[in-house]
C-alpha cells in the first residue's frame, strides 16, 4: 500500500537516517536511524550504496513521494555537512528533511514523531540545524533507554550494542519506524503523531 515501483521523480523529500559508518557501529544505539534507512531500503527493494553528498543514497517513491534515502557517512557530529549539501542541491526546505535518529530519553523501543524543536543534546542533530539554519525539520526518534547509572560514559552507552531481547525489541521498533517515516509522507505529520507517539 506504501510502496510504489514507479520511477521517482525529482526528489521531494530528504528522508535522513542518523549513524556512524563501518562494520563496528551497526549494531549501536547510535544508528537507529541507519538501520531504520536499511529497513526501508529492504522493503522497497533498493540498495542504499550511492556516495553522493557524503552519503550513501539512493532515490525512491515513498508514500507516494519522490525521496533521496540518505546514511551520512560523515560521521555522527557532521551530519549536517552531507544533509546541508544535499538540501541546497534539491532546493528541499526543512519542512521537508525527515531525519530519523536514536534518542536516550525514550525507554528503549518507543518512538517519537515530532514536527520540530532543539537538538536535545544530540550532536547529529545539532549540526544538521546549524547546516539548515533552522530547527524546523521532522523527526522520527528511536528510543534507546537512558544510561544504566548516572556516571556511566555517553559516548560508550550510545556507542553500545544490543545483544539478545533488547535485539529483538529493538528490531520491532525498527520496524514500526520504517512504518511511521511512511505514514508521515503519505499522511502527514499529524497522522503520524496520532499514530505513533503512544
Amino acid at each position: 500500500m506504501f510502496f510504489s515501483s514507479k520511477k521517482a521523480g525529482p526528489v521531494e523529500w530528504l528522508v535522513v537516517g542518523l549513524g556512524n559508518p563501518g562494520d563496528k557501529y551497526a549494531w549501536t544505539r547510535h544508528n537507529m536511524g541507519y538501520l531504520v534507512i536499511d529497513e526501508l531500503a529492504e522493503r522497497l527493494s533498493i540498495p542504499v550504496k550511492k556516495l553522493k553528498y557524503k552519503a550513501l543514497t539512493n532515490t525512491a517513491v515513498l508514500g507516494g513521494h519522490s525521496v533521496l534515502l540518505m546514511k551520512p557517512t560523515t560521521y555522527m557530529n557532521l551530519s549536517g555537512e552531507s544533509v546541508g549539501q544535499a538540501a541546497r542541491f534539491y532546493k528541499i526546505p526543512p519542512e521537508r528533511v525527515l531525519v530519523i535518529s536514536d534518542d536516550v530519553a525514550l525507554p528503549q523501543g518507543k518512538l517519537r514523531v515530532r514536527r520540530s524543536g532543539s537538538a536535545g543534546g544530540h550532536n547529529g542533530l545539532k549540526n544538521i540545524i546549524s547546516h539548515l539554519g533552522s530547527d524546523q525539520f521532522p523527526r522520527v526518534k528511536v528510543g534507546v533507554g537512558q544510561k544504566p547509572h548516572p556516571d556511566a560514559d555517553m559516548v560508550g552507552w550510545v556507542l553500545g550494542t544490543f545483544t539478545g531481547q533488547d535485539r529483538k525489541v529493538m528490531e520491532e521498533a525498527i520496524s514500526r519506524a520504517a512504518d511511521a517515516v511512511t505514514v508521515l509522507l503519505q499522511h502527514g505529520i499529524d497522522q503520524a503523531m496520532s499514530s505513533y507517539n503512544g
